[in-house]
């Protein structure tokens, strides 16, 4: 969304709740309209508990005085309602997933109440824009099969710029690039998709090996895995990090660990552009943007052995930096602009 308000800047915001501290203050100067979820007490925090609200709330927006509206949606942004003279555009980065593919709410004892309801709204809603743009071939491929609709895929945009910048500024006067340091990197929320476990767990195994794996985020099961790993010294937990600070930590690792499903995933690429390589799951977004044995390898199952083998297969001299950070600039932001434009221009003509 910020990049989309680069490009417009004077387009007010239209979203169900905001939290100022949450999006790091960057839409601090936008002109956002918020939803009566809003005024709920506890609603930033505890919004997850309002989602069968959502769908009103949505739905209660005027927007009666644009002739284009962009919705970004990972779950109820497209059920916004337009005039019909109104070209409403839809950039899905997926269709809901906890209500097609990995279904998970709270309120467990009347979870499959809402889950039917929800289902049968979101897919009468994803009837509403005029047109979809789809964040991946992965995602192209779910509108189609739960939405029944058509979509162009354009990659989201990655700031590689930035990360090559902190690459650059991590020159050794003697070569193009710096030596990597000795670690593996892991990079992400804490919830359980992202399988920080399987990595752990073979981490824990390697460490006899002296590999070692650093890993970056935060989240609620952070306790459970530091559990995991507490007899491991191989294994270092940084907490957050600075937007900042994180190039530096990806330019210096020796690859990437990316062990979950996404629909496209952007951590990857941000590796890619500070020249690293990435150790990934092959499925989803990264079996899109990941190039084996050019920007990393991949493994076949979501299970510490299968990691295991990947990481000792893995060396780090068969790849080239250079190649591997001009490749990550296709999916640079300058290129997700035009894209957009592009397919603007392209409603009109």
């Amino acid at each position: 969304m910020a990049v989309l308000c680069e490009m417009f800047p004077e387009a007010p915001i239209f979203t169900l709740i905001y939290d100022e501290k949450r999006t790091n203050g960057v839409f601090k100067n936008k002109k956002i309209h918020t939803s009566f979820l809003q005024k709920i007490p506890g609603s930033k925090k505890y919004f997850r508990g309002l989602i069968w609200l959502m769908p009103l709330a949505i739905e209660q927006f005027d927007l009666s005085d644009f002739d284009l509206v962009i919705s970004i949606s990972h779950s109820f942004g497209k059920g916004i309602i337009t005039k019909p003279t109104t070209k409403h555009i839809c950039y899905c980065l997926t269709p809901t997933r906890y209500l097609w593919h990995d279904a998970g709410l709270p309120f467990k004892l009347i979870s499959q109440f809402i889950l039917t309801y929800l289902r049968i709204w979101d897919y009468q809603v994803a009837q509403r824009p005029d047109y979809f743009i789809a964040d991946s071939e992965n995602v192209r491929q779910r509108i189609k099969k739960y939405y029944n609709r058509e979509s162009e895929v354009i990659y989201p945009p990655v700031e590689v710029r930035a990360n090559q910048e902190s690459r650059i500024m991590n020159y050794d006067p003697n070569s193009k690039f710096q030596i990597p340091n000795s670690y593996f990197l892991m990079v992400g929320r804490m919830v359980p998709y992202k399988r920080l476990d399987i990595v752990i767990r073979a981490f824990n195994e390697l460490r006899i090996m002296n590999y070692e794996l650093w890993i970056i985020g935060d989240g609620p099961e952070r306790k459970r895995l530091e559990k995991l790993a507490k007899n491991s010294d191989n294994i270092k937990f940084l907490g957050r990090i600075s937007d900042s600070e994180l190039p530096k930590y990806y330019a210096n690792c020796k690859a990437l660990i990316f062990p979950q499903e996404e629909d496209f995933g952007i951590v990857p690429l941000e590796a890619m552009a500070s020249g690293r390589p990435v150790i990934a799951y092959r499925a989803g977004g990264a079996s899109e943007t990941a190039i084996e044995e050019e920007t990393g390898i991949f493994f076949n199952e979501q299970t510490p052995e299968s990691l295991i083998e990947a990481v000792k297969s893995f060396d780090e001299k068969k790849f080239n930096p250079q190649k591997i950070l001009k490749y990550s600039q296709k999916f640079d932001k300058e290129i997700f602009k035009k894209a957009v434009l592009k397919f603007l221009k392209n409603l009109t003509d």
